[in-house]
């Protein structure tokens, strides 16, 4: 019996997803032993930090990566809005299964909505992107942060009395906790992080025995969305320390993208919308990319970046 070890981090989140990978694997690939090997990323040893200050790429990812190009294991599993815009020489993003629910979502103990929390209410979110398109959604709410994994957020819920968090709909969806849910935010307002509610893959780029096994549970049609967000990030050269969104959608057989630059405080907010085919999906975004940086997205980037 072959065995294929499976690298990913060790966050309740992280075991889930790349079991649930597993499980789609095990469908065409029965004999097949599958085994993890669980790795700690920077990402998940600093949590006293908020992402923006530590560094920002591949923050939860290079470990693993690492652990891939030497050899330990056989493929990793991440969620695609982890992975930096360009990859290490010798990897490859072999398989994009189909996404979850790409949405930001509000989650409160209160049961408020994000037009029903009460003036200067606290709002938990531990992304620079959820709390600028927050601000400027509503100027007087006051946004934490916090680190940490789903589980402690959530904690975080209740011990730091807030009066909501906003989480990723995919990551609750996952875990099988949906009802935990007060409201879904609407994507085209709340503009999600570039691939939200996808996973990547990853494998060595030689290891055509791997890619090929994964070929087998990649969706094209995610693939290629996925595609188009990663090219607008690419082409703005953004990190998670820098308030970025994109969410492509299909509309009528063509790659509908919306892209979203803003200032952390919420008071500049860029927004640019465009449509393609599927074969212009890296265009697509890099036009997008183009326009906003046109509209004077560079100067909101190079201030974030100057801070």
């Amino acid at each position: 019996m072959r065995k294929i070890i499976v690298g990913s981090r060790r966050s309740q989140l992280a075991l889930v997803q790349t079991k649930w990978v597993i499980q789609q694997l095990k469908i065409f690939y029965p004999d097949v032993e599958f085994t993890i090997k669980e790795i700690v990323t920077k990402g998940d040893k600093i949590l006293d930090v908020t992402l923006s200050k530590v560094g920002g790429k591949g923050l939860f990812v290079k470990e693993i990566e690492q652990a891939l190009l030497n050899g330990e294991i056989d493929l990793a599993v991440h969620s695609m809005k982890d992975i930096p815009s360009e990859m290490p020489k010798g990897l490859i993003l072999a398989a994009v299964p189909k996404r979850e629910d790409p949405r930001d979502c509000l989650v409160s103990h209160s049961n408020y909505t994000i037009d029903t929390l009460p003036k200067g209410a606290r709002v938990g979110t531990s992304s620079l992107r959820r709390g600028a398109q927050i601000l400027a959604y509503r100027s007087d709410l006051k946004i934490e942060s916090i680190r940490g994994n789903i589980n402690t957020r959530l904690a975080k819920l209740e011990s730091e009395e807030l009066d909501a968090i906003i989480l990723a709909a995919a990551g609750l969806h996952r875990m099988g906790w949906k009802e935990r849910i007060t409201q879904y935010l609407d994507p085209n307002t709340f503009i999600p992080a570039v691939g939200q509610g996808a996973l990547a893959v990853q494998a060595r780029e030689e290891d055509k025995d791997i890619l090929q096994m994964l070929a087998k549970i990649d969706d094209p049609f995610t693939r290629t969305l996925v595609l188009a967000e990663r090219a607008f990030l690419h082409r703005l050269q953004g990190g998670c320390q820098i308030p970025i969104g994109a969410y492509a959608k299909w509309n009528e057989g063509q790659i509908n993208l919306i892209g979203l630059v803003a200032s952390v405080d919420g008071k500049t907010v860029l927004k640019y919308q465009d449509q393609g085919s599927k074969e212009e999906a890296i265009t697509l975004g890099i036009k997008v990319a183009e326009r906003l940086l046109a509209m004077g997205a560079d100067q909101i980037l190079a201030q974030v970046k100057g801070e």
